[in-house]
């Protein structure tokens, strides 16, 4: 997929890339996208993929995608399928695709030459015991008794490690550092653990799997990454990454740069709560239209081209800052305020008659795809006696400043003709169930030839025509603008998060309408074809509302 040329301001790893270039220091630049492949990629995820993926893209360089697979028991090939899926989606292609499984044998052996060194021991203690040993932020860590046993000894521990004599969790690797830094990272980090779990790469054959850290590190040397892209969070860790290719004489040092990571408001991006979402039915699944996932914002309308902007707006910075919902779909309805094309859609119908328009005749009235881009052409729209409109646009007691339809009042209809109420139908309950209205046959394609105006335009369906949908009208998760910031974020779900409204009532055209193509319901919103939808049940998901219905909430709060 083709990409338009960045124009985003420069930024603070940009910057640094650059005068790298300048001075000689890479002749060609390299990064890579890690994710692990234990859930579904979300928004937050998405900034990194634009930035890595961005950047080689700028300097003409390379950017591999890479699978950090060394947690085998947590993760699952659909998560790949679905990064994979996402990656492209949102414009971008991978140099190669990797995994951390590729470099075990490498990682092994750079393990075993820092044991030779004297720099890495096999530890006996339990994990409750190393915790115990390491310290806190104002207290050095103890030494573990095995720290120093012979560099024979070790071989032979990690040797039998390997070939699986020991019971998961009896033996670790650690890195032998300084137990007295003020760096806990620093304070002889786990390298490997013992864990007896299938993997779907290399099967059985490994009952010993090395740490983030030691991974992450060595990955990166071992693919030529110039440039080791990652959230804030990991810049304690840097000492660490650093250590590792420099004890293991690795063949290149990459540089690790940090970010800060994104905090959209109103969502969670922990992928343990978002687990806990799709497991307890929260949502129904990774893909709920609702979730910040990007296939969830995929399937809920959002373009790529929309959530790149989103990136270049928010921008690339070491301090973090919470980011305003409203920033995000600003950018999804600007693009498709360019893009989507005018449909009209009754959500909530109300039937009218037109008792001076002749029986069985339909007419066509001639309908604009897009008022300010006449490049896109036209589409024909029936008219006959019986029509749909919204049912918010009539009030039978209607103030002076209401400017839609009420008995006796007179109103345009979009594309076709003036109208009026005459009267009304109310069932046994009282309520109107149905408008009686004359229309005038001098003002077809919504103009007065004796210049009289009307101040009303609303939106309409023939009612022989249209077609029957259901339409998802999706809105924001949470009500709390930082729910993972409280005790339970679960109370905060906002229960008017998806209101499903069926018997809507669309024009026609609709009924073929395209998955990759989306729609703006004039004065409701913009709409995507949901991927379950089929042509005898039709499924639209609302995108976004036409104006920020949130703001004044916010203002408010």
């Amino acid at each position: 997929m083709a990409i338009e040329e960045n124009t985003a301001p420069s930024n603070f790893i940009q910057n640094i890339i650059q005068e790298d270039l300048d001075k000689g220091k890479h002749s060609a630049i390299y990064t890579r996208f890690p994710p692990e492949p234990n859930g579904y990629l979300h928004i937050g995820h998405a900034k990194s993929i634009c930035l890595n993926f961005g950047m080689a893209k700028k300097f003409g360089g390379k950017c591999n995608l890479r699978f950090d697979d060394t947690n085998p028991d947590k993760e699952e090939i659909e998560y790949m399928h679905s990064i994979e899926e996402d990656v492209r989606w949102l414009g971008f292609e991978w140099n190669e695709l990797r995994h951390a499984s590729d470099y075990f044998n490498h990682l092994y052996m750079y393990a075993v030459k820092l044991i030779m060194q004297g720099n890495a021991y096999v530890d006996g203690l339990t994990a409750h015991e190393i915790r115990e040993h390491r310290g806190t932020l104002t207290e050095p860590g103890k030494n573990s008794p095995f720290r120093d046993r012979s560099v024979e000894e070790n071989l032979g521990l990690f040797q039998r490690m390997k070939e699986g004599e020991f019971e998961d969790g009896q033996y670790v690797l650690r890195a032998k550092i300084d137990m007295a830094s003020p760096n806990i990272n620093m304070r002889d980090p786990t390298l490997y653990r013992i864990k007896r779990t299938h993997h779907h790469r290399t099967g059985d054959d490994w009952v010993i799997y090395p740490m983030y850290d030691f991974t992450h590190a060595l990955s990166d040397a071992l693919e030529g990454i110039t440039h080791s892209l990652c959230t804030l969070e990991f810049e304690d860790h840097r000492p660490l990454y650093d250590w590792v290719i420099e004890s293991v004489g690795a063949p290149c040092h990459p540089q690790q740069i940090e970010f800060a990571r994104l905090e959209l408001q109103y969502t969670i991006t922990s992928k343990r709560k978002l687990h806990q979402l799709v497991d307890e039915g929260h949502v129904r699944g990774w893909d709920d239209p609702r979730m910040t996932t990007i296939s969830g914002i995929r399937r809920r309308g959002y373009t790529p081209a929309s959530i790149r902007d989103f990136c270049d707006r928010i921008g690339i910075t070491k301090k973090g800052s919470s980011i305003e919902m409203g920033v995000l779909e600003n950018c999804i309805r600007e693009d498709l305020n360019e893009h989507a094309l005018r449909v009209m859609g009754v959500i909530n119908p109300l039937k009218i008659t037109i008792e001076n328009y002749p029986d069985g005749q339909v007419e066509e009235m001639e309908a604009q795809n897009h008022p300010q881009k006449p490049e896109m052409g036209t589409r024909t729209v029936p008219f006959s006696k019986t029509l749909y409109i919204e049912r918010d646009d009539f009030m039978e007691d209607a103030p002076k400043k209401f400017f839609r339809l009420s008995v006796g009042r007179e109103v345009r209809l979009r594309y076709a003709y003036y109208i009026t109420c005459t009267d009304v139908v109310k069932n046994e309950q009282g309520e109107v169930i149905e408008l009686i209205c004359s229309y005038d046959p001098t003002t077809k394609g919504g103009s007065s030839p004796d210049g009289r105006k009307v101040k009303g335009t609303i939106h309409w369906v023939s009612a022989e025509h249209a077609v029957n949908a259901q339409v998802n009208l999706y809105d924001r998760l949470f009500t709390h603008p930082n729910p993972g910031s409280t005790e339970n974020y679960i109370e905060h779900l906002n229960p008017e998060s998806l209101i499903e409204v069926s018997n809507c009532k669309l024009e026609p055209c609709l009924s073929s309408a395209d998955l990759s193509k989306h729609y703006q319901f004039e004065r409701t919103g913009y709409f995507v074809l949901d991927k379950d939808s089929s042509s005898e049940a039709l499924i639209f998901n609302r995108t976004s509302t036409l104006r920020d219905t949130w703001a004044k909430i916010d203002e408010q709060k």
